[in-house]
């Protein structure tokens, strides 16, 4: 997904920079492709760094991992975590484990940004009988209520299971699930087609 204005959310973040500032890390798991345009322009200019993490050696990140085991990362090492489109591709029950995970690795007052489809706008299309009906055309090709029910069924005939979909959440459940990781003062929004996503941003606290 690109970062334009999906990510006026983050123009709240307590992370404000200028270039007096020590460097920061952003830890971006499930990274897939390097592209410039994966970042959230707020993790793109100084002091923040980004660290790569995917579990697909393929994509060449700078750490191959499971973001349900980061056992290779020291706890409180990061400043933020940032996931797009990585939760719903784990069972229920190992989300929780992941975001402790995001929660373990961060330092105190660091905080995740996550994105992820919004079950609620989907389920309206599938309403409207608009399963199929593409609500976003990409060079990858079109992305329909299908797709962010189930996973890219492009990357899925190409053989790239990993983008299979095997939860999902609303704003409510999301909200739920981060704090139930430890995190606090969660803050979300939803993006309106094409995109259909929720934004949620949480911090760790002292």
């Amino acid at each position: 997904m690109t970062c334009t204005a999906a990510y006026v959310l983050i123009d709240s973040m307590e992370t404000h920079t200028t270039t007096l500032l020590p460097p920061r890390t952003v830890l971006h798991v499930g990274c897939g492709i390097k592209k410039d345009d994966k970042l959230p322009q707020a993790y793109m200019v100084s002091p923040w760094q980004e660290v790569r993490l995917d579990i697909d050696p393929e994509v060449t990140p700078d750490i191959v991992g499971d973001i349900r085991d980061m056992h290779m990362i020291e706890d409180c090492s990061f400043d933020a975590v940032f996931s797009s489109h990585n939760l719903e591709h784990l069972y229920f029950h190992e989300v929780e484990t992941a975001l402790r995970e995001f929660h373990r690795v961060l330092k105190i007052g660091g905080e995740v940004l996550i994105a992820c489809p919004d079950l609620q706008q989907v389920a309206k299309l599938i309403l409207e009988d608009k399963l199929m009906k593409p609500v976003a055309t990409p060079s990858s090709g079109p992305i329909a209520p299908i797709d962010m029910l189930y996973g890219y069924r492009s990357s899925l005939a190409n053989g790239n299971h990993f983008m299979a979909h095997k939860t999902g959440f609303t704003t409510t459940s999301l909200t739920q699930m981060l704090a139930a990781a430890g995190f606090e003062d969660v803050r979300s929004t939803n993006q309106p087609p094409p995109l259909m996503d929720i934004l949620a941003l949480a911090f760790k606290r002292a």
